[in-house]
Parts: structure tokens; sequence; C-alpha cells
């Protein structure tokens, strides 16, 4: 169920069923769980929540919209959105995802970002799905920044097809810095936020080409896996 009320873009076909194998949930009354059931009780830090929905995106952000071919027909529309609704894009990036889920309107998740050579997750990002929409031409949702996120605003990833069978996939976003260490480090910040979009599009057009794709699967061992727990092999803390 949903944490709560989000704006659902009505559906008209059943949703598409996640590739990514359900996982354990994390122990009751771990430190995670906790942070899940707080960022629960908050609300968006911004006021214009579910404007990527429309696309026109409000003032006093930055904004951002980046646009990829993925190739042709609805075999193709179909693998790359069941992809994104899966999360394959932050998964694809680095983030582990709690608790792991298809996107839903209103649930509220944990991104968690591993630094390289770290064991455990260092950077954890509450967020919640405002909307998603699973249509003939158009897979896709949205998420907004909760109390605790670096930023503020809203990113959108759609899928969709045109009236000539060619799908793209589309990420539009506005934000604006608000953590003291993001705006400390802007340049560097910045930086990170292009190089995500960038994984971003590469995994989709990899997701499209593959007729079996796996957001949590990938060849490098180290990738963690969509419950955020350490990778096979990893060593003991």
């Amino acid at each position: 169920m949903p944490d709560s009320p989000g704006h659902e873009v009505p559906r008209a076909v059943p949703s598409v069923p996640s590739p990514v194998p359900s996982v354990p949930s994390a122990r009751a009354g771990s430190a995670l769980e906790r942070r899940l059931n707080a960022a629960r009780a908050t609300e968006p830090d911004y006021r214009e929540v579910g404007a990527t929905a429309d696309g026109r995106l409000p003032e006093g952000y930055k904004h951002l919209r980046r646009r990829v071919h993925l190739g042709h027909g609805p075999e193709v529309m179909a693998r790359a959105g069941r992809f994104v609704l899966g999360w394959g894009c932050q998964l694809g990036t680095g983030f582990a995802v709690f608790p792991y889920a298809p996107a839903e309107p209103g649930a509220t998740v944990l991104l968690r970002l591993r630094l390289p050579g770290s064991r455990w997750p260092r950077l954890v990002i509450p967020c919640r799905v405002v909307w998603t929409v699973d249509e003939p031409d158009r897979i896709g949702f949205a998420y907004g920044t909760l109390p605790g996120h670096p930023e503020c605003g809203e990113e959108a990833f759609l899928v969709s097809m045109d009236a000539a069978g060619e799908v793209w996939f589309e990420v539009v976003a506005f934000a604006r810095l608000t953590a003291w260490y993001a705006r400390l480090g802007r340049p560097v910040a910045v930086l990170c936020q292009y190089l995500a979009i960038e994984r971003y599009l590469a995994s989709v057009l990899r997701a499209a080409a593959d007729p079996d794709p796996d957001p949590g699967s990938d060849p490098d061992p180290r990738t963690p896996r969509p419950d955020g727990a350490p990778p096979p092999g990893a060593p003991a803390a």
C-alpha cells in the first residue's frame, strides 16, 4: 500500500511487472527501518508536487531535460518501461532501493549510495513517488524529495512511443541544493548530478536492447543489491 496519497496518472493498461525478484525487508526495528518510518511521517519539502507530470516546470529551480532514442516498437517500449518502473535507472547508477517494490504513487523509499571501497552505505536519501503512468504509449514515474534529501525538487523518468512507433526515454527534473555540504561543494554536486543522468540514459538504452532486462543484475559483482545488502563476497565488517 502506498504510504501517503500521491498524484497518479490514470492507467490505461495493467501495471507492468518488475523483472527484479522480491527481496527481504530490513530486520524489524533496524536503524534503516526507523529512518524509513520517520520519512513516511514527513511531506515533500517543496510546494510544486507533481509538476513534472505536465512538463511546466516551476521557477526558482534548476531545470533539466535529457532525451534519448531507444528503438522502435511495442517490445522495446515494454522492456524499457518495465525497467524504469522497477527502479532500474537508480539501481544501474549504484543506488540501493529500500524497501524494494515497483514504483507506486505515494510510496516512500530510501535511496542509498554506497561509496567505493565501503561496505556500508554512507548516504541515505528519502524520497516519495508522486505519480506514475502506465499506458500503451507512456510508462514511467516521478519522485519528489523529502526532508533529509540534499536537494529539494522532483525528478521524472518517462518512456514514450510516438505515432511512428519510435521509442524515447526522457529524464525531466527541477531541483535546488539544500544541504550545506551540497551547497558547499556545488561544482562537485552539479558534476555528480550530470554523471548520474548520463548513467540513467545509458542503463535504459541497455535495457531496451536486452530481450530480458533485469535492473538488479550487473556483471560487476560490486553492484549493490536492490535491498541495499552487501554484494556477494563482500568483506565482513
